[in-house]
């Protein structure tokens, strides 16, 4: 991808801070919990709960440090990063880490190490999801004295600073816990964390006029024409400012989702997990880049050069680590709940979903022709009908049904109320499983009886025709294609009382 530059200087300048994100090693329960799915056979018919349950509980520790594979993982990541962030970072360079044993047993190894200072923030807002406990009793976690004892032998030239804990520095950064974190918290906090980290990196970017390590990146200077960005190791003329957050695999994936859609990321059902997520493996690196006002570049995620050369220490990345989990089950996205709104009411992704499923379904079905490819003109002349169309749509009074799984919509129909005419029904073919036509159907009767609107007029074609019929639609006097039902005032269709 190429682009152009502005002439205007001040306006062509993109500084920016390169962010590594990176989740912690192995810890002694990722370890408990991978024994226990080969000795109870998780996932399999033969899945033993109980024994699972009763060995986690023997086994699982609040606070886990890293497992012997996990210290492994640490020295190979020392053998990275410390090279990466000697030669390509400005000093001191910026780490974040999670209050948890875990994390800061991770990073501990490359603190040793590193030849230039580090500012080391320790943020209590940034531990894993549920918290510190065992056994569903809440247990306070290291305090400020511990974790400033455990990260000593740091090579940074100032203790550790504390953001998110109590201002008694002898309290845990989980003091507040009252048991395990619920979903909704975990995703409460993702929120607090990601606003968090906009503001520190914003209130640095604005100091770029005279930071010499915060440049647009994008520019390379004559000295520099040689340096590749593949390359991670070899020193740059110019060290970059750079933040290194050390943190957990589903706390990251709250955060990154944040970070993708910013503050329009929305909880689809209290409690529940979302349909995605970023998986990454023990030390897999995220990075980004920085520019300011919530605006990230995602560069790449979870990889891992630093393990490449063994993979048996490849560890907490694939599905047999629980990350399935994470996914909703399918009974949460089977309800046929429909929502109506004039459309320009309706949020803009939701719209943006509705027109795919129109172009897709409801005007090619009458073709039979999913994939309708055009020549340029036709193309053209569609997109001038097209704009008629939205200019007209505007003057009438349309309303749009959607029935919506989380975020996802499922199915629409557009009805205008000054006509009486439901048009454009369109249902994605993965939701035929459920009554999303039917439930569309319904919602639209119920307002029509609403608003004292005795007749209801559909064009149908061979592929929806029996559905319509099923809910009393009849043909109508304009054309065999011209279905109408008339409406009860308690919005049943009056031939299904006949």
């Amino acid at each position: 991808m190429t682009t152009v530059p502005k002439k205007n200087n001040d306006v062509g300048v993109r500084p920016s801070i390169a962010i590594r994100m990176i989740r912690h090693c192995e810890s002694k329960n990722n370890e408990v919990y991978r024994t226990a799915r080969i000795l109870f056979k998780g996932g399999t018919p033969e899945f033993d709960v109980d024994g699972w349950d009763d060995y986690v509980d023997k086994n699982r520790s609040a606070d886990p440090d890293i497992s012997k594979t996990g210290f492994e993982q640490a020295q190979k990541l020392k053998d990275y990063l410390v090279p990466h962030l000697d030669n390509q970072a400005s000093h001191p360079v910026k780490i974040i880490t999670s209050p948890m044993q875990r994390t800061m047993a991770t990073i501990l190894p490359t603190l040793e190490n590193l030849k230039g200072d580090a500012e080391i923030i320790v943020n209590g807002l940034y531990f894993e999801s549920e918290g510190c406990h065992v056994k569903d009793d809440p247990l306070p976690g290291m305090n400020q004295h511990e974790i400033k004892d455990f990260l000593s032998t740091a090579t940074a030239s100032k203790p550790p600073s504390f953001v998110g804990f109590d201002e008694d520095p002898s309290g845990g950064w989980y003091s507040h816990g009252t048991g395990p974190e619920t979903r909704t918290q975990s995703e409460s906090r993702a929120s607090a964390f990601y606003m968090w980290l906009c503001d520190y990196l914003d209130l640095q970017l604005q100091s770029h006029h005279v930071d010499e390590d915060l440049f647009d990146a994008g520019v390379a200077l004559d000295e520099e024409k040689n340096e590749h960005h593949g390359d991670k190791l070899s020193p740059r003329l110019r060290g970059r400012r750079t933040a290194v957050l050390i943190g957990h695999g589903d706390f990251m994936s709250l955060v990154l989702k944040r970070i993708v859609a910013g503050f329009g990321h929305c909880v689809e059902n209290d409690g529940i997990p979302h349909r995605s997520a970023f998986v990454h493996v023990n030390t897999g690196i995220t990075e980004l880049e920085y520019f300011g006002k919530g605006r990230f570049l995602l560069m790449q995620s979870n990889s891992t050069p630093h393990l490449q050369n063994d993979l048996s220490l490849l560890t907490g990345g694939g599905l047999k680590d629980g990350w399935s989990y994470l996914m909703p089950r399918d009974e949460i996205f089977l309800n046929e709940e429909v929502t109506s709104k004039f459309a320009d009411e309706h949020e803009k992704h939701v719209m943006e979903q509705v027109h795919a499923m129109k172009n897709l379904y409801a005007s090619c079905a009458k073709k039979g022709n999913l994939l309708n490819r055009k020549g340029s003109r036709s193309i053209a002349n569609d997109e001038k009908n097209k704009v008629i169309a939205d200019e007209s749509l505007n003057d009438k009074a349309e309303m749009i049904f959607v029935v919506k799984r989380g975020l996802q919509v499922a199915g629409s129909v557009s009805y205008d109320e000054d006509s009486g005419e439901l048009s454009h029904m369109a249902v994605r073919r993965s939701a035929k499983d459920g009554n999303v036509e039917v439930a569309l159907i319904n919602a639209v009767r119920k307002r029509a009886a609403k608003m004292c609107i005795k007749e209801i007029f559909a064009v149908v074609n061979d592929e929806n025709r029996q559905i319509f019929e099923a809910q009393n639609f009849v043909p109508s006097e304009g054309g065999e294609d011209l279905y109408k039902l008339v409406v009860g005032e308690s919005g049943t269709a009056l031939s299904s009382m006949l």
